[in-house]
């Protein structure tokens, strides 16, 4: 039998274990017993047994006495320490999903909280892996992350891109670098029959976006024959996926000009470039110049970041959801497919309808729900932790009123 971790104790006030014991992984400051257990006595990302009041160890995990969340529950028990074998095990247990999911090496490998791991995004990209540490535990494991990576995936390269806004909450600064191997200039990835070029380094979050790969999918029949308008378009996976499933034209639009450069060649190495036009500008303000041109496509597609990144910035943020979702609809044609996503947790699926039903009865147009859009599987949602649950969208027919 083996032998409890000695790690130091994370003590609990009264009762505050119930949100632990019924799934969820994260404690919160506030729920620290700091008489038994001073924050200020840990390191940033150090390893500790998390305590329930009356003495019974819940599981092992890792602290940040700087963070809101404090500490982060990583296995339960107190047999297994936080190393390379656990995470290992960890690996191997997510990319069997993944290997059942996909016939092509190019998904997200691990899920943090979902997987196991909260705190670490894996993305695969063939024979790279791109990585991405949001707390200080997994800054702090790194070496045993990257040892597991190469006992279960051998990849070729693995690049850490740790630019993610949420590690100023952590008090951890913003760079990419490569953690091992030698990674190509630019990677690639497949999709629907589709070669895209990625940058891991310079790109958004890590690289590549594989939570719409499921709504991607479902495209086709909205979109066959039809002239398509992909806004905020990045890399160009929902225009260029239209056009190779019959899209008579694609105008794809994004804020950076890098992205713009290489949704072109894409479309051009896809033999897609006499269908594609791929144009930079701010989303709000191309849709209105259309709009004033009274030019109109037969289906827009909005997969903006996120409008509410935080709570409190719930009605800002809706209200910019409903703005964009109105300016959709103006340049539809009569029948026309309005696919509509957002990515923020703090906006829930019944808030972004809401928006679009308003901005529809605000057009006096009519809005029919065709298919509801979540993340896809390589994202699994952990019952006990709502924060998993995140992108939500909607592929809506928009007709006149009657």
């Amino acid at each position: 039998m083996s032998q409890p971790v000695e790690y130091p104790a994370l003590h609990l006030k009264r009762g505050e274990d119930a949100r632990l014991r019924a799934g969820h992984v994260w404690v919160f400051a506030n729920e620290v017993d700091v008489a038994r257990s001073p924050l200020t006595g840990f390191e940033p990302g150090e390893a500790c047994v998390i305590v329930a009041a009356g003495g019974k160890p819940v599981g092992v995990g890792y602290v940040n006495p700087h963070s809101l969340i404090c500490a982060r529950l990583v296995v339960r028990g107190v047999e297994h320490p936080l190393d390379a074998s656990l995470l290992t095990h960890r690996l191997q247990v997510a990319l069997a999903l993944r290997e059942r999911l996909h016939a092509e090496p190019y998904y997200r490998l691990l899920y943090g909280e979902s997987d196991g791991v909260p705190g670490l995004t894996l993305d695969r990209f063939d024979d790279v892996i791109v990585a991405q540490a949001t707390t200080a535990g997994i800054e702090r494991l790194k070496p045993d992350i990257e040892a597991a990576v190469r006992k279960v995936v051998k990849p070729r390269a693995l690049i850490w891109k740790n630019d993610a806004g949420i590690r100023a909450l952590e008090g951890l600064v913003d760079y990419a670098d490569v953690g091992f191997g030698d990674p190509p200039g630019a990677l690639r990835v497949r999709e629907g029959g589709i070669e895209f070029a990625v940058d891991a380094i310079g790109g958004q979050k890590t690289g590549w976006f594989y939570d719409q790969r499921a709504n991607r999918d479902a495209l086709a029949p909205y979109v066959r024959g039809a002239r398509v308008l992909d806004m905020f378009a990045y890399l160009g996976a929902w225009g260029l996926r239209a056009t190779a499933m019959g899209a008579r034209e694609v105008v794809c639009v994004d804020a950076s000009a890098s992205a713009v450069k290489l949704i072109a060649q894409s479309a051009e190495r896809n033999g897609l470039a006499d269908r594609v036009r791929a144009e930079r500008a701010d989303a709000f303000d191309f849709l209105k110049a259309v709009r004033e041109r009274r030019e109109h496509f037969d289906a827009v597609i909005l997969d903006p970041p996120a409008f509410v990144k935080r709570k409190k910035d719930f009605k800002e943020g809706s209200l910019a959801y409903r703005r964009i979702n109105e300016l959709a609809m103006q340049v539809l044609s009569r029948d026309g497919i309005l696919v509509t996503c957002s990515c923020s947790y703090h906006m829930p699926r019944a808030a972004l309808l809401d928006a679009v039903q308003k901005g529809a009865r605000h057009l006096d147009r009519n809005v029919q729900v065709l298919l509801q859009l979540q993340q896809a599987p390589d994202h699994p949602v952990h019952p006990a932790i709502p924060e998993t649950d995140y992108l939500k969208g909607f592929i809506c027919r928009v007709l006149p009123a009657a």
